[in-house]
């Protein structure tokens, strides 16, 4: 708790010294709320909350976030659904209506007219990416956590702007900024960050590279064993423990040094002035939500959408009616009676707040928190979004923990040597039984969005042999091959 509050004094004093505050701790007008840390709420704002619809408002958020449960019973994004499964024979039983499961759903119905039943046991589509609009507030927000679109493939925003006339995409530069020694600084490291850290005065790449140069502790044979070696051998031992080193214990619940060198090779490191978050060639946010982006693609006469419904009870009823199973979930609780064991996930708690606020609480949708002064690792904003007009506003708070929906494989040795005995059994399942392992869970492999939408193109291309798709294929004709093309390894939910 003393932490907690001296960490909240040294907010306050940081905001202050920079003029953001006015005598009465309060922002100056409108426009210099839009460039501090944090934001209050005006007298009249705050007679306000007592008011009764606010408090249920308030509390039906909380209760929605913090249990993964829609705001309504269900959401299909007005997409036509059921709540259990027709009794008809599919070509294609799919299970999980997220980006692995929608996507390869309009595959088969779009390239090859056959008919599919996609199922999941949650009551909305979208996955994680799921989306909807809070009803007091009128604020558009995510349920699983901010996600950020971005990609260098060109088949794949060509793929996800198939529905631009209806469900239009449109820019978006992510920028984060984090409280980095009580200050309020860029993230990813860039030259600010650096010279707000260390007093420092560079100006230039040439000498932002000296500078990283001169800190970095190479790994030895330059081969990094683990996530802390990575981290030190990018940004040096300060950098380290500032930005990587409690973050990331926060995040894993376990020390750099017990994790795979991957976890913080994804992370950039700028050597320029740049602000955002990622550098890919498309930043786009869809201008009406995610849900309603999802209810595009799965709207086709061949495809019916049931929710709410657990595959498991409802497996052996399918028995016959499937020609092929797409699995999308997690491929451990597929294989659940195999005595191999539970693959280890991370997970993340969400604490939910609304208040009235005509402008905002923070300076930008995202503000991390790397150090040990608090125990949650993020505040998401998502009136930033958009620049959505409200008066009130909706924050965030994240907890990572390893209890609730699997969110990040914890990729270490003994979960990848677990991982591959799962992978037998699954070959074996789809020689046998036709049923094939597509997505993040399936694959126990943490997909960025984009990554996870090549992914299932690629799979359904391996299923069906490479059909032609006239739709997504470039100039040439091709399909399929983004060999030349890398999905982004910087994580679009951080």
């Amino acid at each position: 708790m003393k932490k907690i509050l001296l960490f909240g004094v040294a907010m306050f004093m940081a905001l202050a010294a920079s003029g953001y505050l006015n005598t009465n701790g309060g922002f100056q007008n409108e426009e210099e709320s839009n460039s501090a840390g944090l934001r209050s709420s005006s007298s009249s704002s705050s007679s306000s909350w007592s008011s009764s619809s606010l408090k249920k408002s308030a509390q039906k958020l909380k209760d929605a976030v913090m249990n993964s449960n829609t705001i309504n019973d269900y959401d299909s994004g007005g997409l036509p659904f059921t709540k259990s499964i027709p009794g008809k024979k599919y070509d294609v039983c799919i299970v999980g209506a997220g980006l692995s499961g929608a996507i390869i759903a309009e595959r088969y119905a779009s390239i090859l007219d056959k008919t599919s039943v996609v199922m999941d046991i949650r009551t909305h589509i979208g996955g994680n990416c799921y989306d909807f609009e809070e009803p007091l507030s009128g604020i558009t927000m995510n349920l699983y956590g901010a996600h950020l679109f971005h990609t260098s493939l060109d088949r794949v925003y060509k793929y996800i702007t198939k529905w631009q006339d209806t469900t239009p995409w449109r820019r978006y530069d992510h920028e984060v900024v984090g409280w980095l020694s009580n200050k309020l600084l860029p993230i990813p490291v860039n030259i600010n960050t650096v010279n707000g850290l260390f007093d420092s005065h560079i100006r230039t790449s040439e000498e932002m590279d000296e500078w990283l140069k001169s800190v970095q502790i190479p790994c030895t044979n330059e081969v990094c064993e683990n996530a802390e070696e990575m981290a030190k051998s990018r940004v040096g031992k300060d950098l380290f423990d500032m930005v990587f080193k409690t973050y990331t214990k926060k995040q894993w619940d376990k020390e750099p040094k017990e994790l795979d060198a991957l976890v913080t090779a994804r992370i950039p490191v700028r050597n320029n002035f740049d602000p955002r978050y990622f550098a890919d060639k498309y930043q786009v946010l869809p201008e009406k939500g995610y849900t309603a982006w999802f209810a595009q693609i799965l709207k086709h006469p061949n495809i019916d959408v049931v929710l709410g419904v657990d595959y498991f009870k409802v497996k052996d009823s399918l028995e016959g009616r499937c020609g092929k199973t797409i699995f999308t979930g997690p491929i451990d609780g597929y294989f659940s009676d195999s005595g191999l064991g539970k693959l280890e996930y991370r997970s993340i708690n969400f604490e939910a707040d609304i208040v009235p606020n005509k402008g905002f609480f923070q300076t930008h949708s995202v503000v991390n928190y790397p150090g040990p002064e608090v125990d949650f690792t993020r505040i998401v904003e998502y009136k930033h979004y958009f620049h959505q007009k409200s008066d009130y506003t909706i924050t965030v708070k994240e907890y990572s923990t390893d209890k609730g929906d699997p969110y990040y494989p914890v990729p270490n040795p003994t979960n990848h040597e677990l991982y591959k005995k799962y992978q037998e059994l699954a070959k074996k399942e789809e020689e046998t039984k036709n049923v094939f392992f597509v997505g993040r869970l399936a694959s126990y492999k943490y997909f960025n969005m984009d990554a996870a939408i090549d992914n299932v193109l690629n799979m359904f291309n391996t299923i069906e042999n490479h059909p032609s798709q006239p739709d997504i294929e470039d100039p040439n004709g091709n399909a399929a091959d983004t060999t030349d093309q890398k999905a982004s390894t910087v994580s679009d939910s951080v």
